[in-house]
């Protein structure tokens, strides 16, 4: 079986929420496949060091290396690894992971170029960035799904929806978490009673200022900070509406996962999110910080009528359903073998 070095930020154990490293390089280890991870370091240069070592030390040992890829400062991670790993003849695989890499494709052309025109391949996990990077003139993409184990996720059915919100995703200003406050603030002049729960840790001071936010705004929310997704996935239990306030994403395993659990899902519409959901199909869809539009979208959810709401869920658990590990794998399987 082949032997993998796998670069990301594995930084769950210092409190951040877990990335593609630790969700597709587990299911890959659990294939059959070695899997060597870096980094865990917290420290962004420490980082990058042990990520470069990592690539030096390993490379006459592994077949392949994969790089999640993101658009902002991790970008330079794969950019290094990259160089690295064509000086050393390793083939390497740069997983797109960032929703914004199209500006950085735009800003940064020829070190785009370098990167990426010499991956063994690169990997979209939406059609949204396949289609974006095939517009710049890169031919070596192919585009495999974010994937979840379907299993994992009992879907609850719903018959009445209560304005009782979940956020889900890291407190930073690219998510746009006090878009959840504003939408909160619009929805209770229609039900008093709304509720908004979010989850997840800090990244940049966004938790803070939101929470300052909300002080300021008189509203009362819940925030749970970092929880694992067996806890969050207890708590949805208790919720009805789903919302995505980010203004830019690619193909968010948060989304998916409120999907495979039968939260009804309104989402800013940017990025790769239109590639992921229909608007009125699976989900509904609203302009970038419209916190009227969404608080009007979940106001027609609640009231369900013609059971649409019921519909649109459980649209939303069959279009999921396509991207469970178990169909998702054999793409991998063929790319790696």
């Amino acid at each position: 079986m082949k032997k993998i070095l796998y670069i990301g930020n594995k930084l769950s154990k210092h409190g951040y929420n877990k990335t593609s490293i630790e969700t597709l390089g587990v299911f890959l280890e659990s294939e059959g496949y070695e899997i060597y991870f870096s980094s865990s370091k917290k420290n962004p240069f420490v980082r990058l060091v042990d990520m470069v070592y990592s690539v030096i030390k390993k490379n006459k040992e592994i077949d392949f290396i994969l790089i999640d890829t993101y658009s902002t400062s991790s970008f330079w991670y794969a950019f290094i690894c990259g160089q690295i790993a064509r000086l050393l003849k390793v083939k390497y695989i740069c997983i797109l992971r960032g929703g914004n890499l199209p500006i950085r494709l735009k800003n940064n052309p020829f070190l785009c170029k370098q990167l990426f025109n010499n991956a063994y391949k690169n990997i979209a996990p939406s059609n949204y960035l396949k289609s974006e990077f095939e517009a710049k003139g890169f031919k070596n993409i192919a585009y495999i799904p974010n994937t979840i184990e379907i299993n994992h996720y009992v879907f609850k059915e719903r018959t009445n929806f209560a304005p009782k919100l979940l956020w889900v995703r890291a407190f930073a200003s690219i998510y746009n978490p006090k878009m959840a406050i504003d939408v909160l603030l619009e929805l209770r002049k229609t039900y008093p009673e709304a509720s908004l729960t979010m989850v997840g840790p800090d990244k940049d001071g966004s938790l803070i200022e939101t929470k300052e936010y909300a002080e300021i705004k008189n509203v009362s929310v819940q925030f749970t900070g970092k929880l694992s997704k067996e806890e969050w996935w207890k708590i949805a239990e208790e919720h009805d509406v789903f919302i995505s306030t980010t203004h830019f994403d690619n193909t968010p395993i948060s989304v998916m996962e409120a999907m495979a659990l039968g939260l009804a899902v309104v989402s800013t519409n940017v990025g790769g999110i239109p590639y992921m959901l229909t608007n009125n199909e699976n989900a509904i869809l609203v302009d970038d910080n419209d916190a009227l539009g969404m608080s009007e979208s979940i106001v027609q959810l609640i009231l369900n009528l013609d059971n649409n709401t019921e519909k649109l869920v459980s649209n939303a658990r069959k279009n999921v359903e396509t991207k469970d590990w178990k169909q998702v794998k054999e793409q991998w399987f063929s790319l790696l073998k």
